[in-house]
């Protein structure tokens, strides 16, 4: 895509999953231009067709980049905001925002006024609960009574020997790498949660963290949430429930990378007594499908803008990583790790 003159340089460290995804977002940015990638491992990096590589990071620092991408690792992502702040970048970073709630306090004190600084819950902007959101906010169902989440990997051959399971590179198990999602979103829809229960086990596999964690929420204004983030589900599963006063709503499958979520719907059905419905506990519903997952496109899109109209950065922000990283410490605190089973092949 051609570039325009008001282009805003951007760089990468770490190009595994998500650098690869962040890569193809920047170039087909009209603002944005891609002037390096910082990787260690440069193998990965074969196919980044004429993009300058690095495997240092002074070394893409001396690219001047307006943007850091930060998509490494957790135990590393605090130090790579921290020092690209203090230089005057803008920085994006993936979530979670480190291993514990003491690295997003270090990322926040660097965080000042000349700087933007976004991080990637990219489940707000999945097409089901935009919608999702816009019709609660339409308060044409009601006040939120409560919310369910099931949020679940198939694990796999490999899956004990991820960095991300872990303790020492990311902090924590699924819970903080894949379950984040789910309770940033609950923060969306319901704000804080004053109290937190947990129950984490390590049911299967057989490492420190926890392969499976049950956790329960509750707020000041009586609304109550619930999470399973299991990485014992056997099957790639997003299921999210939002009971309200007038109906209900229903976000299941998930647009991604592999489709292995399977197809994005969202169910909408409006409360029916039997005085309305032919049948008592059956009510009419309305189902919408969504094929084009633009997820990554919007979330920064509305970084960029962030950047370009120098507003503040109101979604995704530095307070909504504090604050789910410390729902999630009162879960680990609450729910220390069972270890019930290991691991058979």
């Amino acid at each position: 895509m051609q570039k325009t003159s008001d282009t805003l340089k951007a760089a990468i460290i770490g190009y595994g999953y998500m650098g690869e995804i962040r890569k193809r977002v920047i170039e087909n940015h009209e603002l944005l231009d891609l002037v390096g990638i910082c990787e260690t491992d440069l193998n990965r990096c074969k196919k980044t067709k004429g993009v300058p590589t690095f495997s240092s990071f002074d070394d893409l620092l001396e690219t001047e980049p307006d943007i850091v991408f930060v998509c490494t690792p957790n135990s590393f992502s605090p130090e790579l905001c921290v020092k690209s702040m203090d230089l005057g970048k803008h920085v994006f970073c993936e979530k979670p925002p480190g291993k514990d709630v003491d690295d997003i306090k270090q990322i926040i004190e660097a965080e000042n006024e000349n700087v933007k600084l976004m991080f990637g819950f990219n489940h707000r902007f999945h097409p089901g609960i935009i919608k999702a959101k816009v019709i609660i906010d339409s308060g044409r169902l009601g006040k939120i009574i409560s919310m369910r989440g099931i949020y679940g990997k198939s694990g796999g051959i490999n899956y004990d020997k991820s960095w991300r399971n872990s303790k020492a590179i990311s902090g924590g198990g699924i819970l903080l790498d894949q379950g984040i999602h789910m309770l940033d979103l609950f923060r969306y829809f319901c704000g804080d949660f004053q109290n937190v229960k947990c129950f984490a086990t390590n049911a299967y596999w057989d490492f420190d963290l926890e392969d499976n964690a049950m956790v329960i929420l509750s707020n000041d204004k009586g609304q109550n949430a619930m999470l399973h983030s299991s990485a014992t589900q056997w099957k790639h599963t997003f299921h999210f429930t939002v009971i309200l006063e007038n109906g209900y709503l229903i976000v299941e499958g998930l647009l991604s990378k592999t489709g292995s979520y399977g197809r994005e719907k969202l169910t909408v059905a409006r409360r029916q007594f039997e005085d309305e419905a032919a049948a008592l506990g059956n009510p009419s519903e309305e189902i919408t499908y969504f094929d084009c997952d633009l997820s990554w496109e919007l979330e920064v899109e509305e970084f960029v803008k962030c950047i370009i109209q120098n507003r503040s950065v109101d979604v995704s922000n530095s307070k909504d990583a504090l604050k789910v990283m410390e729902i999630i410490a009162k879960a680990y605190d609450d729910g220390e790790v069972q270890r019930i089973g290991e691991r058979k092949l």
